[in-house]
């Protein structure tokens, strides 16, 4: 769908917000914190989490980091895109939802914010530790100021790292992190019970890459997936329409029904319970641990 850009304002250094709304005014398809949608940028599809009210259908909210080295979709929002520009935006998809627990403890890391802001209007009894680079870098502050000190904001230029140690996660606590890889490495670390995180980048693809066969359920075919491609590549290239966006195993866009066989499930998005049911999987970059795998398509 196609939405307008109806207001653009600067919430941090190099962090912009957008509210993006239907240009008719129609009602935007519904969402729950954690989501997130695909913005059409130049370099190709870019995730964006939703950190706008919950539940809200009348506008859209995004905030974009400029990144010195992304393929170009960030520095064009932060350049050239303005108010009453028109952007194609995808349907919120959520693979971070808000679990019901007897209270929350939340982890953020720069931008790693953005989908958690919705989720502490939603949780009753959370904590939320907030770490940046310094304190003109970490978007939404005066906006956090209202929880009071619920809230815990440590720019690292002034206090040094986030003290994870001790973190206040008591038995019935479900704790949620975003942010970048060594805090999220550091967390899990921890082993926190009732953890969930998401990744804006994928994590290393350091496995080994052989090659394999998928068996298209719904007519039977046998294709042959080199050591050399993505199954979503070979998918795609025998005629077979697959829904995908990020390509690197962020986004979810490519989740597959798995009837058979064993995966190696490769993507950033899946949790290790959903990894381990092998109900599902990413075709972009997840590969298999077996000879063939049957594919709900």
């Amino acid at each position: 769908m196609k939405l307008l850009v109806e207001h653009k304002e600067k919430v941090a250094d190099a962090v912009v917000r957008l509210t993006l709304r239907d240009p008719d005014g129609e009602p935007l398809p519904p969402w729950e914190p954690g989501a997130h949608v695909d913005v059409e940028l130049p370099g190709g599809p870019r995730q964006y989490s939703l950190c706008g009210r919950p539940g809200d259908t009348s506008a859209y909210q995004v905030a974009v980091l400029r990144e010195a080295a992304g393929r170009g979709g960030s520095a064009y929002v932060h350049d050239e895109l303005r108010a009453g520009h028109l952007v194609g935006v995808s349907a919120p998809r959520n693979h971070f939802p808000l679990v019901p627990a007897e209270r929350h403890l939340f982890i953020a890391g720069g931008i790693g914010i953005t989908p958690i802001l919705p989720m502490l209007d939603r949780a009753t009894d959370w904590q939320l530790v907030y770490g940046g680079r310094t304190r003109s870098s970490m978007a939404f502050t005066d906006e956090l100021a209202r929880y009071g000190d619920r809230v815990t904001i440590r720019p690292q230029d002034e206090e040094g790292l986030l003290d994870l140690a001790g973190l206040p996660a008591a038995p019935g606590t479900a704790v949620y992190c975003c942010g970048p890889a060594p805090l999220l490495a550091a967390v899990e670390a921890l082993g926190f019970e009732n953890l969930h995180v998401e990744r804006f980048t994928p994590e290393p693809d350091d496995g080994p890459r052989t090659a394999f066969e998928v068996e298209l359920a719904g007519s039977g075919r046998v294709l042959a997936v080199p050591a050399d491609r993505s199954i979503l590549e070979v998918v795609e290239e025998a005629g077979v329409p697959v829904l995908s966006s990020c390509r690197e195993g962020t986004c979810g866009t490519c989740e597959t029904g798995l009837l058979g066989g064993t995966p190696d499930h490769r993507d950033a998005v899946l949790t290790a319970a959903e990894r381990a049911e092998n109900e599902v999987m990413m075709l972009c970059v997840s590969r298999s641990r077996s000879p063939r795998l049957v594919l709900d398509l």
